[in-house]
């Protein structure tokens, strides 16, 4: 017999009194914590809960009873449908207030660690359009809002150029205007999509492996040169020359038209082939004088402005001297390390990727800089004693892992190493906090700068100065 789905509660009055991690707010009822999305502290909410466990619930608010003095009018119509800027209801000094919390809060209750007072968070000057970069995917029909669901009627079937909904890989919100990237973005992409339905174009099923048009990928730099990177699901030539060629002719000002075919389930293109269809195969980013080529497989940071900011708190916690070797781990296309290199004897630069290497080098030549040099390869493989002892041993380390952190055996060869300085620049402070951690035993935290470079988003960059210990 089917087991009897047990009824979720409906809570009336609820009175949202907290932020908590990843930008989920937070009421408590019964004894238990609820989370609710798209709301702010002082909000009194009737929540509809949607999952119950042990400990805690989650819940949609489905009437306001009161509003906030906190909260502030989102700027974008998609808020609440798509999980991009969830806190453009919130005030941005308030975003930045919770940010500085949550960065001490993670060093002190994960790491352990005894602190310095953690500085403001560094607020980016742009809140709207900072972005130079948005990856928009195709879908055969777009994702229906609750809101046009509970409205009824006869809905048509349309389909989507947009943006995942939240845990749902199969799902698209179709997006009509996006703030977080200049001119000409939201033009280019609503193109695309209309010449592709003009024109017949099949638009991916995810599920079934079917459709032409999968995704595109826009680049705006600071120099004013854009990229534009379209992934299709078959080579259909005919097709691709036809809609590439009307997108040239359309923007003039795109300088590089890049494709892929990716006929692959999943959507990474890393292992795939970009080809060159019109203009060059790079963009230049400039910051400091210096000049960055970006490939469209190339890490660099999403906002331009703001990498500029934290780039120079993190070469002010280097505090490097003529005469320092600096190892710069996890390189990308070598931005820190050519950022830095002026300012000491000897840049080494380590970076999984091979082509992010390859730019790495040809960012160093570009910009006239030979005291660079550049390794690519597997971190826990490349980085090991052998390797200190041809390099040379570092005077400082700057660390800017991914998300899920620095392995331990890198760790092991880094206190081996006993630099004087450690940077660690890290985009998750909680496995940042969990690697500070095993360095304690040797390394103590003297600063501590929390740098926005999302906002209204609940992501934050935290950059972490540590001195071995005499």
């Amino acid at each position: 017999m089917a087991r009897k789905r047990r009824e979720l509660p409906f809570i009336e009055g609820l009175e949202i009194t907290t932020l908590a991690a990843e930008g989920k707010a937070i009421g408590h009822y019964d004894g238990m914590v609820v989370f609710v999305p798209m709301t702010v502290p002082g909000d009194v909410v009737d929540v509809q809960v949607r999952a119950k466990h042990r400990r805690f619930m989650e819940g949609v608010a489905v009437n306001f009873v009161k509003r906030s003095e906190m909260r502030c009018e989102p700027t974008c119509e998609h808020f609440g449908a798509c999980g991009g800027c969830k806190w453009q209801n919130l005030p941005y000094e308030e975003q930045l207030r919770h940010k500085t919390a949550q960065v001490r809060d993670q060093l002190t209750r994960i790491g352990h660690l005894e602190l310095p007072e953690v500085c403001p968070c560094l607020g980016s000057a742009k809140q709207l359009f900072y972005r130079n970069k948005l990856e928009f995917t195709f879908a055969d029909r777009r994702w229906l809002t609750y809101e046009e669901i509970a409205e009824g009627g006869n809905i048509a079937q349309s389909p989507a150029l947009g943006f995942h909904v939240p845990n749902m890989f199969d799902k698209v919100l179709d997006i009509r205007k996006c703030y977080l990237q200049q001119d000409p973005s939201n033009a280019i992409r609503d193109f695309i999509k209309n010449f592709c339905i003009e024109n017949g174009y099949s638009f991916h099923n995810v599920r079934e492996h079917q459709g032409l048009m999968r995704g595109i990928i826009i680049r705006t730099a600071s120099t004013g040169e854009i990229m534009l990177s379209v992934v299709f699901n078959e080579n259909d030539t005919a097709k691709i020359k036809m809609l590439l060629d009307a997108v040239r002719e359309a923007f003039p000002q795109i300088t590089s038209i890049i494709y892929f075919v990716n006929e692959k389930w999943n959507d990474s293109l890393t292992d795939q082939t970009p080809i060159c269809y019109a203009g060059k195969d790079h963009i230049i980013e400039s910051m400091e004088g210096l000049q960055f080529k970006v490939g469209p497989k190339s890490f660099y940071q999403t906002n331009s402005e703001q990498a500029y900011e934290l780039y120079k708190v993190t070469r002010e916690f280097a505090d490097l001297k003529a005469d320092d070797t600096l190892y710069d781990l996890y390189t990308g296309t070598g931005t820190i390390a050519n950022f830095c290199a002026r300012r000491c004897k000897k840049v080494v630069g380590i970076e999984y990727v091979p082509e992010a290497i390859e730019d790495a080098k040809i960012n160093s030549t570009i910009n006239g800089i030979d005291n660079t040099v550049f390794y690519a390869g597997d971190m826990k493989k490349v980085l090991d004693n052998a390797f200190i002892k041809r390099n040379g041993r570092p005077d400082v380390i700057i660390l800017d892992p991914p998300r899920a952190g620095v392995d331990e055996p890198v760790i092991e060869v880094i206190m081996n190493a006993a630099p004087k300085r450690i940077v660690y620049v890290s985009c998750n402070p909680a496995t940042q906090a969990r690697d500070l951690a095993l360095m304690s035993s040797q390394y103590r935290v003297v600063a501590v700068q929390p740098v926005d470079m999302f906002p209204h988003t609940h992501h934050v960059e935290n950059v972490v100065k540590l001195e071995r210990i005499q």
